[in-house]
């Protein structure tokens, strides 16, 4: 009988452990349970799993200890690990994310949320795997097979986020179009347009309830949100693309000027292919609604990129998006 997937689940309550380990099992999962972080790190050695639940509040090892200890593994080092626990400020997230987990479920959690960042993260590791698998291979149908993965990926990161929804294929229109109006290269439009659908994977690791905040986030939360790229990139970076995609995404938050993130790279130091993904980027999300406001329209976003111009923005490529939304008609999909 065939397993919707191997899950580990940690927890030193008796209750909270069996009503998870039943809840699980009767979504087709397979799952082992451990009631403590030691017997945790024996099970996970013994027999790796492909998702771990892990608890914190534990005695004697407590879960980021556990993770610590299951990162420092070459068994269990990619094993996703999502935290369930009552603990629920920001700063110990942050602490459970620079540990390498990738979610955190508050406690009391809701059958369904949890049920879906459960399936995400299988299913993310899994396509990911199956990637690099497809890029090693070099077949024929690379590239057919390349898009409909990434896509496939990209697709699990927006079930998180439905304010979100269709961002990243949005944005991969218009940077596209941007890419052709500056006269590029087919082949290195191909690998942008690869790169803006995957550009903001790097959220799969940013809490749900941060991602729909209606309201102002904190410094800790931004924090959070400005962690993407990176972690984006320590995805993507061991395939062998023939494309910089990985590259593109890192560099897709930096600026003209330098106040960009993660590395504050200016001018030349950044891909041209990451300005133009940044340029279009703000353009559909300035004009999209938002969990904390609603769609700005396509003139504030381009009135936007016409301010910051030669600041924020290359003025090349902004100048090529100007052109096509008010010389070219174009239109962003819906």
């Amino acid at each position: 009988m065939t397993t919707k997937g191997k899950i580990l689940v940690v927890d030193d309550t008796p209750a909270s452990l069996k009503l998870l380990t039943e809840l699980l099992k009767t979504e087709g999962y397979e799952v082992r349970s451990a009631i403590s972080g030691e017997l945790a790190l024996y099970a996970a050695n013994n027999n790796p799993p492909e998702l771990i639940l892990l608890d914190i509040r534990m005695p004697l090892m407590d879960g980021f200890e556990v993770c610590r200890r299951l990162k420092a593994q070459p068994k269990t080092r990619d094993v996703p690990i999502i935290f369930v626990s009552a603990l629920s400020e920001t700063n110990e997230k942050v602490e459970g994310f620079e540990l390498g987990a990738v979610d955190f479920v508050t406690k009391p959690y809701q059958r369904e949320e949890l049920l879906i960042r459960v399936r995400t993260h299988l299913e993310m590791t899994r396509l990911r795997n199956r990637l690099e698998f497809l890029v090693d291979e070099r077949t024929n149908e690379l590239r057919a097979s390349m898009l409909a993965f990434v896509t496939a990926i990209a697709s699990t990161v927006e079930m998180r986020d439905p304010y979100t929804a269709g961002h990243q294929f949005r944005t991969a229109n218009l940077a596209s179009a941007i890419a052709r109006e500056l006269q590029l290269p087919e082949d290195q439009i191909e690998g942008l347009n690869l790169a803006c659908v995957v550009h903001d994977i790097g959220k799969i690791r940013i809490p749900a309830e941060i991602l729909c905040k209606p309201g102002r986030l904190n410094e800790l939360e931004f924090g959070l949100i400005k962690q993407h790229p990176e972690t984006g990139y320590e995805i993507l970076k061991s395939i062998d693309f023939p494309w910089p995609i990985a590259q593109t995404v890192l560099h897709h938050h930096e600026r003209e000027n330098g106040s960009g993130y993660p590395h504050g790279l200016k001018n030349e130091e950044i891909l041209l292919e990451a300005k133009i993904l940044a340029v279009a980027d703000v353009v559909e999300a300035m004009s999209s609604h938002r969990p904390y406001r609603p769609g700005l329209g396509i003139e504030a976003a381009l009135n936007e990129i016409t301010q910051q111009q030669g600041l924020l923005y290359d003025t090349t490529v902004v100048d090529a998006c100007l052109t096509l939304f008010r010389q070219n008609g174009y239109i962003l999909p819906v």
